[in-house]
């Protein structure tokens, strides 16, 4: 039998180790969050202040914004971290927690991305029944499989994680506890662990990405039908910046987790990470704000109605 000892903590390299870096980029990561938790909680709040806005695609929308918080937020402290101090340490079971809240959250948002294409769906191509097929209980229904899906799928990646033996280093060359990062320390033979990892993420994406297609082909057959240039204009724009959240999110998690793990590159890996983790839920309330009317007419109201 081989002496191993299973480390007890983890050491996050953080993003750079040039010291003349790191100011700027403390100060870049806390203007990225600051907007990030302005945008999305304030975005919430008019969700729920604005009656005009309690409607499925609000709801499934707000959801959305709360969930983009969650897991920049679980994310987000350990990178102002690493720029404090050049190489954290974090224990054992901070990272499983970490990697649990990310990849939750992430999932999450993924199933939550689904349910807003069969909403679109729903509203375009057939307006008439658009309320009695997108009730409050449907609405609630999709709400808790998304919740369900997204922490039962963490649960198996961080249990598959961290079910390897690590006992050759602790250095995770990474600025927080991504899976990749992790599972490259284990010195135990982990085949059936990748396996595992990229079957999961595999038909989490793809079964949420194929909801995506399917709802948006049918978008498009039924907007090739209308005849007014208006109908077509008033359909595209509620549907174009959940295509450009859609985009965004899926081109970065497929490059991240559906490649080999011989193939992943650290430096490149952290580069993607920031994009899905720290970028992208700063984005989202941008882009669903600035192209949405209802949106915008309701902060006015608000913002005017308060002075």
């Amino acid at each position: 039998m081989e002496n191993r000892t299973q480390v007890a903590a983890f050491l996050l390299l953080g993003l750079t180790d040039d010291p003349r870096l790191r100011l700027p980029l403390f100060l870049t990561f806390l203007l990225i969050y600051a907007i990030t938790v302005l945008g999305n909680l304030g975005l919430v709040l008019l969700i729920l202040l604005d009656p005009s806005l309690h409607s499925p695609m609000y709801f499934f929308l707000g959801n959305l914004a709360l969930v983009d918080f969650c897991y920049s937020s679980a994310v987000t402290p350990t990178v102002w971290a690493s720029f404090r101090v050049a190489d954290q340490v974090i224990s054992h079971d901070a990272c499983a927690a970490q990697m649990f809240f990310v990849t939750g959250f992430a999932t999450v948002e993924n199933y939550l991305l689904a349910s807003m294409a069969y909403d679109r769906y729903a509203a375009v191509c057939r307006p008439l029944h658009y309320p009695t097929t997108v009730t409050a209980g449907v609405c609630a229904g999709l709400l808790f499989g998304c919740y369900a899906c997204g922490f039962l799928s963490a649960s198996i990646y961080t249990g598959n994680t961290f079910s390897l033996s690590f006992c050759n280093t602790n250095v995770v060359h990474h600025f927080f506890c991504d899976i990749p990062a992790v599972m490259a320390l284990a010195c135990s033979d982990r085949h059936s662990n990748d396996l595992v990892l990229i079957y999961v993420a595999t038909f989490n994406i793809f079964f949420a990405l194929t909801v995506v297609l399917i709802s948006y082909v049918l978008i498009f057959i039924s907007l090739l039908k209308l005849q007014s240039g208006t109908g077509h204009q008033k359909a595209l724009s509620t549907c174009a910046s959940h295509l450009t959240a859609v985009s965004v999110f899926y081109s970065t998690v497929v490059f991240m987790y559906l490649q080999p793990s011989s193939r992943h590159s650290m430096d490149t890996d952290k580069i993607a990470s920031v994009f899905y983790t720290v970028v992208i839920p700063m984005l989202n309330p941008v882009v669903y704000s600035l192209r949405n009317k209802e949106v915008k007419n309701a902060f006015t109201k608000i913002v005017l109605g308060a002075k």
